[in-house]
């Protein structure tokens, strides 16, 4: 079936007991046993599995053509479980422009442990190769990256880390599964932080990773998810499970919207820099081409100015929001380099734009009277 369709339908089956359409909420923290001791429906406590979540995960799973997928309580839940599935002394090979919590995380929690990695710039192949070992168990790919939209390449990244036994994995929640398909360029697993475009509406906190096809390192990660814990809330998942079904729709709106604000602000003489991949001026646009059927609707600028000229610019606009997170109706903005703090290596300039399903004539004319100063 076609992802709309996927979309629509993937985990959702007719209420055997009352007949209705939309699924119910399950807010149950255990399950009866029946006399044998047996589980009638094989649930036997919402840590470990919940009706909701099983159907989430199977509309993951069939969204990215993935074997299984496991929900987590949020996207940095499930990074920290591949992380966690590793062995003191495994190497990771990481983006060097990587989400900073990603970064955060491998070097800060897990290389006290004894996860070692590394990072790089992943566009540079050579870079990469030299940098893998015989202890590298994962290469960690983000594209487009976070905030600066770098786009590597998946399929050749995949290539050198199935060369030295490591598994790819593709943090594809920029993307999404409707913009790109990971598995189909050699990608191992996938990891969403299913807050952002699959929920849409910036209203609940999840993440997933799915697996294509491994089904011993699936077992790994459900213990991980049922003895960490950190699981997504019944009503989390019915909340992702309702934004899924709009996905594909939603996401041609982002991506309208956002190239239609690149492009004008791409000419704008206040702007310095405009970092999206729909843009054939950009770097990696040849590379977005080839592995994706759309640009997302995530850009960010760098205005002229310096730091306090893009701080000021955000405290003009009216549409778009000051505020952390992506993938939702409404535009956000954010100035990157304060949120993340003094490891950053975001522009001092920088804002990170989450364009939104406004109209884009409503958006430009903000744009206009913020970047003159009104």
């Amino acid at each position: 079936m076609r992802i709309e369709t996927l979309a629509a339908r993937a985990g959702h089956a007719i209420d055997p007991s009352t007949g209705a359409v939309t699924p119910p909420i399950h807010l149950t923290t255990t399950f009866e046993r029946e006399p044998d001791g047996s589980y009638r429906q094989g649930y036997l406590y919402s840590r470990m599995s919940n009706p909701g979540r099983r159907s989430l995960e199977t509309a993951l799973a069939a969204l990215e053509g993935g074997a299984s997928a496991i929900a987590f309580a949020s996207g940095m839940a499930a990074t920290h479980a591949v992380f966690q599935s590793l062995a003191p002394g495994d190497h990771v090979l990481l983006p060097a422009d990587a989400y900073y919590s990603t970064l955060r995380l491998a070097r800060e929690i897990f290389g006290l442990w004894g996860l070692e990695s590394d990072a790089c710039d992943m566009s540079d192949l050579g870079a990469v190769k030299r940098l893998l070992r015989p202890t590298t168990k994962v290469v960690w790919v983000e594209t487009p990256s976070n905030p600066l939209l770098r786009v590597v390449d998946i399929a050749a990244l995949a290539s050198c880390a199935h060369d030295v036994g490591a598994r790819c994995v593709v943090d594809n929640t920029w993307a999404t599964p409707l913009l790109q398909r990971p598995f189909a360029l050699g990608a191992d697993v996938v990891m969403h932080s299913t807050t952002k475009y699959l929920g849409g509406h910036s209203d609940l906190t999840g993440g997933a990773l799915i697996v294509r096809d491994d089904e011993a390192y699936v077992a790994r990660l459900r213990t991980m998810q049922s003895l960490g814990g950190a699981v997504p809330s019944p009503f989390d998942c019915w909340l992702l499970m309702r934004g899924i079904r709009s996905l594909p729709w939603r996401m041609r709106g982002h991506c309208e919207n956002a190239r239609t604000v690149a492009r004008y602000l791409a000419q704008h003489p206040a702007i310095e820099a405009v970092h999206y991949p729909g843009l054939p001026s950009h770097p990696g646009h040849e590379i977005a081409a080839r592995q994706m059927s759309d640009f997302g609707g995530m850009l960010s600028i760098q205005v002229r100015g310096g730091e306090q000229a893009s701080l000021d610019l955000t405290n003009r606009l009216q549409l778009f929001t000051r505020a952390t997170s992506l993938g939702g109706p409404e535009s956000l903005i954010e100035h990157r380099a304060s949120v993340e703090g003094p490891t950053t290596i975001s522009p001092r300039n920088l804002l990170r734009v989450s364009v939104g399903l406004e109209h884009a004539d409503d958006l430009i004319e903000d744009l206009e009277r913020g970047l003159r100063g009104q």
